[in-house]
């Protein structure tokens, strides 16, 4: 998982570069200034969803199922909260804004970006969806939870990835 994250952390640095390179370069609007709204709901909770996660793995090394269950599907609502947030926002500028990944280059670097971090908080909630699945099937015990811990990293790094495309995105590109 370390040299997964490594390796994905690689590539989410090229993206960041890149839309930091090419902040205010495009010769036509819209400008992030015009068409972006801070999803400061949406980062409280995907960044809840990492307190929620750890709670789950601690629960799971105690053996508590119950607990376990309970905080893992916390974690799965609020990554899916955060997901449709990212869908409702990408509507409204693309149907009410005009923005595409076409338009100009803020588009095509804001696209890319928060997309790649969209696909990664999709992958991770499938992962969640099958972890809640086999525990609902009563198929995860507490020696399963070094295991569980192993995917969390996963998990806390998409947290800790949006704190810097949130950050590069929607507070110096604006």
């Amino acid at each position: 998982m370390f040299c997964f994250i490594v390796a994905e952390t690689a590539i989410f640095t090229i993206f960041v570069v890149a839309y930091i390179f090419y902040i205010g370069k495009s010769l036509s609007g819209p400008t992030p200034q015009q068409v972006l709204k801070v999803p400061i709901f949406n980062t409280i909770c995907l960044l809840s969803s990492s307190l929620t996660i750890h709670l789950s793995v601690r629960a799971l090394h105690r053996g508590k199922i119950a607990a376990f269950n309970l905080f893992w599907f916390l974690t799965l609502i609020l990554g899916a909260i955060f997901l449709i947030g990212t869908g409702r926002e990408w509507h409204r500028l693309i149907y009410g804004e005009g923005l595409t990944i076409s338009t100009n280059l803020f588009g095509t670097t804001y696209y890319s970006l928060v997309g790649l971090h969209a696909f990664h908080v999709s992958a991770g909630l499938l992962g969640l969806g099958i972890v809640m699945v086999l525990s609902i099937a009563a198929r995860v015990k507490q020696q399963d939870a070094d295991r569980v811990e192993v995917f969390s990293l996963y998990w806390h790094f998409v947290d800790a990835v949006w704190i810097v495309v949130f950050t590069v995105v929607y507070i110096v590109g604006r």
